[in-house]
């Protein structure tokens, strides 16, 4: 027979298996766009995609991580894969950069709410990393339909052009732009609010008004390549700096610019040699149990992800619910925070703690461990999988909520690079402390078992009908048939929206990754916020203003 541990094994790995095969699955249809009789009319037009302009733009074989890909996917009826752009951090000429393509299969590449979402992410990846942003742009303007959600508000497509201005004027962030379609109205801003301008010959215009918009306002009859094609940009109007003959001289072009750029600066962080794991990356599938709620060995799944699986655990023996110290990925040095799931008990005795809970003393233990990685300059990785902090008359008699705002204020406020990823749960105001979105980490990645929200959908249950069903109890009564069926709703609705794609799908991480590509996740990310020496806070942070 199977001991309890082997078929908690085997369970797990049934679980998170389907949980990534789904996602493999979703990940395929997403990534044909608008299907392949769109991708043959852009083959016809003597075009490539977006996505085969992006393969052609970044290193061959290098790690590229795809930003936002399930944004938009559960929205339209299905019509807008990837909400109709292309956005990628990878490397041109060994160089980390971030690319946006308008994706021209889906609605011509209009630009839908959550396209402006997805620009606005690529853009502050590259602000507050001040890496090379270069864009591809394939796009008919704005989705017409849906204008009230994309032209106004703060966060609106306005805000791109207010990033492309603070990135070239204040950041000094290289910005690169190839027309490489129609690029009309508004949208003809990002183009001219970048360094280069790099036109193709023969299938891009660029123009506030196509030719229907000019006959219709002035009456005056020319067609879209005299009105403002790639040669009336390079040699009549001057708006456009290089013209290429084709998408793969456009793309050549774009990769020597990059190798242009001066070189990047020393990090500030330690870099060593690189070490492989200490077990394999599919071993995941093997530690993580078949139930969410059941623990697992998280020192054994980080042995997946760290250099030689090594951690100088820092405080090892206290608060043993959190685990925090000094690890590698791929040689580079980071301050780990983890859950530890599973129960533990203080040398001192007293009550047991559940592992995945923040306690008082952990929460000090995490603050102090935060505060002196900001001081060494490491960066730091939150490993979640947290369920929130401690309740009761105890945890709040021992300071539990000033204890937890320290936590919170010490990570708000740690200027260093943080990086998120999810392994189980991420919920209440454990989330929040774990470095969760509104603090604005740097990254935050998901694995397919990855479930945020504010509580399970049990517990939902119980907050909801609690009282109804201690008054059916106390009259011996069992819930009727609507009841049970309105609680099962509620169960169910909270079980789609903790699902890991649901989060995605809103943007609520930036992108869901599987165990095997993890430390390649880790390592790019980490490279990347690396190329900024300062203050890694909020979207930007302005460079210090001259003395009076």
């Amino acid at each position: 027979m199977k001991s309890e541990a082997q078929t908690a094994s085997s369970g797990g790995r049934a679980r998170l298996r389907e949980l990534t095969e789904d996602l493999q699955r979703l990940e395929a249809k997403l990534r044909r766009g608008g299907g392949a009789d769109k991708i043959e009319r852009q083959h016809k037009q003597g075009k490539l995609t977006a996505r085969e302009r992006v393969s052609l733009l970044l290193d061959p074989d290098s790690y590229m991580q795809e930003i936002g890909l399930f944004v938009a996917y559960d929205e339209y009826k299905g019509a807008a894969p990837a909400a109709g752009v292309v956005t990628v951090l990878g490397k041109v000429d060994n160089r980390e950069v971030v690319v946006v393509a308008n994706d021209a299969t889906v609605k011509a590449g209009s630009w839908w709410p959550e396209t402006i979402k997805k620009i606005l992410r690529a853009q502050e990846i590259a602000m507050r990393s001040r890496v090379p942003i270069i864009y591809l742009v394939d796009s008919a303007g704005v989705n017409l339909p849906y204008q009230d959600g994309v032209f106004p508000g703060q966060y609106g497509a306005s805000r791109i052009f207010y990033y492309n201005s603070i990135m070239r004027r204040y950041l000094n962030v290289p910005q690169i732009a190839a027309v490489m379609g129609p690029c009309i109205a508004g949208g003809a801003y990002l183009p001219a609010l970048s360094d280069f301008i790099v036109m193709v010959e023969g299938t891009s215009f660029m123009g506030l008004g196509g030719a229907n918009l000019v006959k219709g306002a002035t009456g005056q009859t020319i067609d879209n390549e005299t009105l403002g094609g790639a040669r009336t940009h390079t040699e009549l109007s001057g708006v456009a700096h290089f013209r290429a003959a084709n998408d793969e001289a456009c793309v050549a072009k774009l990769r020597e610019f990059i190798s242009e750029l001066p070189a990047k600066r020393e990090a500030a962080a330690s870099i060593s040699e690189s070490a492989d794991s200490a077990r394999p990356a599919t071993d995941a599938y093997d530690i993580l149990p078949e139930n969410h709620r059941q623990p697992y060995s998280v020192r054994e799944l980080l042995k997946t992800i760290l250099d030689d699986g090594h951690l100088d655990e820092f405080q090892a023996d206290f608060a043993k619910e959190m685990i925090v110290g000094h690890a590698r990925i791929r040689g580079i040095q980071v301050g780990l925070l983890a859950n530890n799931r599973g129960m533990t008990r203080d040398a001192g005795g007293g009550q047991p703690k559940f592992g995945g809970i923040i306690y008082t003393d952990s929460a000090e233990k995490c603050a102090y461990f935060i505060d002196t990685c900001n001081r060494h300059r490491t960066p730091l990785l939150f490993v979640q999988d947290v369920s929130g902090f401690m309740v009761g008359a105890e945890a709040e008699h021992s300071g539990i909520i000033r204890a937890g705002a320290r936590f919170v204020e010490a990570m708000a406020t740690a200027i260093v690079p943080k990086i998120v990823l999810t392994i189980n749960h991420a919920s209440g105001a454990g989330y929040y402390a774990m470095a969760g979105q509104g603090f604005d980490p740097d990254f935050i990645f998901t694995w397919p078992s990855g479930r945020m929200g504010v509580m399970e959908g049990e517990s939902a249950v119980q907050a909801l009908f609690g009282t109804q069903l201690e008054s059916l109890k106390r009259e011996g009564r069992e819930p009727d048939e609507a009841l049970k069926a309105e609680m099962e709703k509620v169960r169910e609705d909270y079980e789609n929206q903790l699902d890991a794609k649901y989060a995605a799908a809103r943007g609520f991480v930036d992108a869901v990754i599987l165990p095997e590509n993890t430390r390649d996740a880790l390592e790019l990310a980490l490279l990347t916020t690396l190329n900024f020496r300062g203050p890694h806070l909020g979207q930007f942070v302005l460079p210090a203003p001259p003395p009076d």
